[in-house]
């Protein structure tokens, strides 16, 4: 999803600037990409990229945890269950949402299993986005998508279904329609 939104951003004619985990995707060439390998190394390119940009979207799934602890060798086996201690990462798409200037937006996306529609407008309120795209997990490793746009008071703004190209192309028009062209950018 990510590589169909920067190629229809760059279609309308944005610079588009990707922080990218390690994915076995190519990105458009015409896109500035950075890219890092943990959640947290993604938030500090967040947030130094973000001051110059007019907006972010945050399609995507960094981990929401980490190990308190990383092994610098291989564990050996003790025959003994190995218990795994782990802390949330810092939340990205509500760290730059929380800190977003009057002139920025910020759209993030929920990936959701069940009551999607609630947990998706329980995400935009938390997160400080402008807009909330939600999905299910029907769209990981899959050409297709079906989303929701919703709006800060929940109303279903847009209901995009088709080729993952065609989603985005459909996402970005209403981004650029009710973010964009409303501040006159």
């Amino acid at each position: 999803m990510g590589v169909a939104l920067a190629e229809a951003a760059l279609e309308l004619g944005h610079r588009v600037v990707i922080v990218s985990g390690p994915v076995s995707v190519e990105y458009p060439d015409a896109a500035e990409v950075h890219s890092v390998e943990t959640t947290d190394q993604m938030l500090l390119a967040c947030q130094r990229l973000f001051p110059s940009c007019d907006g972010c979207i945050g399609a995507a799934a960094p981990c929401d945890y980490r190990p308190v602890q990383v092994a610098v060798q291989k564990l050996a086996k003790t025959g003994q269950p190995l218990v795994l201690h782990l802390v949330e990462t810092e939340d990205i798409v509500a760290t730059l949402g929380e800190h977003k200037r009057a002139d920025q937006w910020v759209v993030g996306f929920a990936l959701e299993t069940e009551d999607r529609r609630f947990r998706a407008i329980a995400k935009l309120e938390r997160k400080h986005c402008n807009l909330m795209v939600s999905n299910g997990p029907e769209a990981m490793n899959s050409q297709s998508n079906e989303v929701e746009l919703l709006a800060p008071d929940g109303s279903v703004l847009a209901a995009i279904t088709g080729s993952k190209t065609d989603v985005a192309r459909k996402l970005l028009r209403e981004i650029h329609e009710r973010l964009i062209l409303k501040d006159g950018r």
